[in-house]
């Protein structure tokens, strides 16, 4: 019995032994992968913390080209000159430096303030700079009743003119550069100097390892074959010294950007950025070598719709005809002229621009004036007038071919609203056009506001009346953003609340104001039967590095104007009608085929630059296109405040009328 407990004693402690053997084998395996899985870890670890991953060598952002592949805007390399303070840098070093290149690079001082320049000299100067501050103000100083910035501001105070005047062009071209040395965040690269000259960059090259903690970098800036032309439209790129600007940070934030890149801050440049920007070299610095991972890339080219030299010409006629019109009567107050050219079945922009003229005492002055553009908007006139047929032939309260008789209109207590003239006697739709009636437009109006009219009746009307020919304008552009890629686009004065007057006002362009691209957009729609396409600048998008196109621009559809194809035919023969009669005849210029509409508004103008309009000023207005069998191009033109009422002057300059003939002329010269 007893020697079978023995064999099951030994039995189980020779299984609890293996048992426990193997227990340890497996515990001693865990920790070895643990240790091995940490050690990879670790030395993973490790290697992030030793390796750096840097960007440099920005490539040139993507060029911008006219629709006939002339560029207009384009890139040249320069060499930047960058400092960053290096930790074993001392004062010394830094003045040092300050004049090695003082005297070796040219660097304009003008912008040393005289605060900089003495503290320069108190720099240099700091037994001198210490003898200004007195035995008292030393022992109130050692007492901690004076600051430390107080003693600094006193030997500021107290150097003298005489003092300051020792310093020769070399120490302000040093205290310049230490100024730039030291000016901003420690831990960032200061700008000293863009476009050093080959020189320059030879001898900074030369000596880089005396020049502790400054760098060359190769870059690229921005220039313009054209100069001037197209320029406010083209925008801006940030400077390599600016950076990304305070108010756009939030912008380029997230988009893998330094604070010190170069980008787009206003118009194609900016609107485009994320297409023209170039990329950077991508380098890993470990253990000391660094190794390119990733080379950069040039940014994207734009192909523009715009015609540059048909640009030109429209600049240039511009520039002219407004110095001529401010040298005829009557234009004290005239100041501007905007046009507008498009591909009426595309929406693509083929020339643009507006320019502005201020007298000074050196003559006349004309500056760019485009962005106006798509910040202004105007009192349109009667060019409105063909989206006031559309609405009453959409209604139901005008049909082809009605006559009225024009009259004036007279509401109880309120002055007669009457035509131009008194004698344009029964008018159908399409001499109502011709003859540019308000009364037919008018009567018109009170039809679609279900008003039986009589003279001098008393009149409300009701608030959907407005909403009926405001909800047809909008849909036809007028009111409308054009959507045109470029930022900043208004959409004009929209009324509310408005009488019987105001009602019948806003039926002849004379209430809302819209700015020249609505009205561009609006003539297209005419154009295409109710087919209202988004304007655009940019027709293509090129990759540089795949020689391939990476985005083209196609017609984009913003709306449809649900009225019949008849009734759009009926408008634009009153448009052709208008230009072969007497307030349209010679507006194109002699081209062949012609339509369009001519327009005047009454507009006010603020004479005292007060807040407050009080001088009654006329707009001309033009809206057109040829040749209106197959339109190859649309036209708006305006040019506010072109006369104003007097008791002096009747005569009213032709000035809109010339730039549009002019224009005209050009254009099918160079698209025939």
């Amino acid at each position: 019995m007893n020697n079978n407990l023995d064999v099951v004693s030994k039995r189980r402690i020779i299984f609890f032994l293996i048992f426990m053997i193997a227990f340890f084998i497996i515990i001693i395996i865990k920790i070895g992968v643990m240790q091995l899985t940490n050690t990879k870890a670790s030395i993973k670890d490790l290697n992030k913390m030793t390796t750096k991953i840097v960007y440099e060598n920005p490539k040139p952002r993507g060029k911008i080209y006219d629709r006939n592949l002339n560029v207009i805007v384009d890139n040249v390399g320069i060499y930047v000159l960058y400092y960053k303070k290096d930790s074993n840098t001392t004062l010394k070093d830094e003045i040092k430096l300050s004049y090695l290149l003082a005297n070796n690079i040219n660097i304009d001082y003008s912008n040393l303030t005289e605060n900089n320049l003495k503290k320069f000299w108190i720099i240099n100067n700091q037994k001198k700079a210490d003898e200004k501050i007195t035995k008292k103000e030393k022992k109130l100083y050692e007492r901690r009743k004076l600051s430390a910035k107080k003693i600094d501001n006193l030997k500021l105070e107290r150097i003298t003119k005489e003092e300051l005047s020792s310093l020769e062009d070399e120490d302000k071209k040093a205290a310049y550069i230490y100024y730039l040395m030291n000016n901003g965040y420690y831990y960032d690269y200061k700008l000293i100097k863009e476009e050093l000259s080959i020189e320059e960059y030879s001898f900074i090259n030369d000596k880089i390892n005396d020049l502790k903690g400054f760098k060359v970098e190769s870059t690229w800036k921005r220039v313009y074959p054209y100069d001037d032309t197209l320029r406010q439209i083209l925008g801006n790129v940030s400077s390599s010294k600016k950076g990304i600007p305070s108010e756009l940070l939030d912008k380029y934030k997230e988009d893998d950007y330094s604070l010190n890149d170069r980008v787009g801050i206003s118009y194609l440049e900016y609107q485009y950025e994320k297409y023209l920007r170039g990329t950077k070299d991508k380098y890993e610095i470990k253990n000391g070598k660094k190794k390119l991972i990733k080379k950069g890339n040039k940014g994207k080219d734009l192909i523009l719709s715009i015609d540059i030299n048909i640009q030109k010409e429209l600049e240039n006629i511009l520039t002219e005809e407004l110095i001529n019109a401010k040298n005829e009567p009557n234009t004290d107050y005239y100041d501007h002229s905007s046009v507008v050219i498009t591909n009426p079945k595309t929406g693509e922009v083929l020339a643009l621009s507006s320019k502005q003229i201020i007298n000074t005492t050196n003559g006349y002055k004309v500056s760019d004036y485009t962005t106006s553009i798509l910040t202004l908007s105007d009192i349109p006139g009667s060019i409105v007038k063909g989206a006031s047929m559309l609405v009453g032939y959409k209604t139901g309260n005008l049909k082809i071919g009605d006559v009225f008789y024009d009259k004036c209109i007279k509401f109880k207590n309120t002055p007669a609203k009457c035509s131009w003239s008194t004698s344009l006697g029964s008018l159908n739709d399409i001499s109502a056009l011709t003859y540019s009636s308000n009364s037919y437009q008018f009567q018109l109006a009170l039809k679609v506001a279900g008003i039986n009219y009589y003279y001098d009746m008393p009149i409300k009307i009701d608030d959907n009346a407005i909403s009926v020919y405001k909800n047809t304008f909008e849909e036809l552009g007028l009111g409308s953003k054009s959507g045109i890629d470029l930022p900043n686009e208004t959409d004009g004065f929209k009324s509310k609340n408005v009488n019987a007057g105001l009602y019948l006002n806003y039926t002849i362009g004379q209430l809302d104001t819209y700015s020249v691209l609505q009205l561009s957009s609006y003539i297209n729609t005419i154009i295409n039967n109710g087919k209202r396409y988004k304007l655009n600048l940019v027709s293509e998008i090129k990759d540089q590095k795949e020689d391939k196109t990476y985005k083209k621009y196609e017609p984009k559809l913003l709306n449809t104007v649900d009225i019949e194809e008849k009734y759009f035919n009926r408008v634009k023969e009153g448009f052709i009608s208008v230009l072969e009669g007497p307030l349209g005849y010679g507006y194109m210029g002699n081209i062949s085929n012609p339509a369009g509409k001519t327009g005047t508004s009454e507009s006010f103008y603020d004479k005292d630059k007060d807040g407050k309009v009080e001088t009654e000023t006329y707009n001309k207005s033009f809206i057109g296109y040829a040749p209106y069998d197959d339109p190859k191009m649309s036209i708006v033109a305006i040019s506010p405040y072109a006369s104003y009422k007097n008791s002096n002057y009747s005569y009213t300059t032709s000035v809109n009328k010339r730039i549009v003939s002019r224009i005209c002329n050009i254009f099918f010269e160079n698209y025939k």
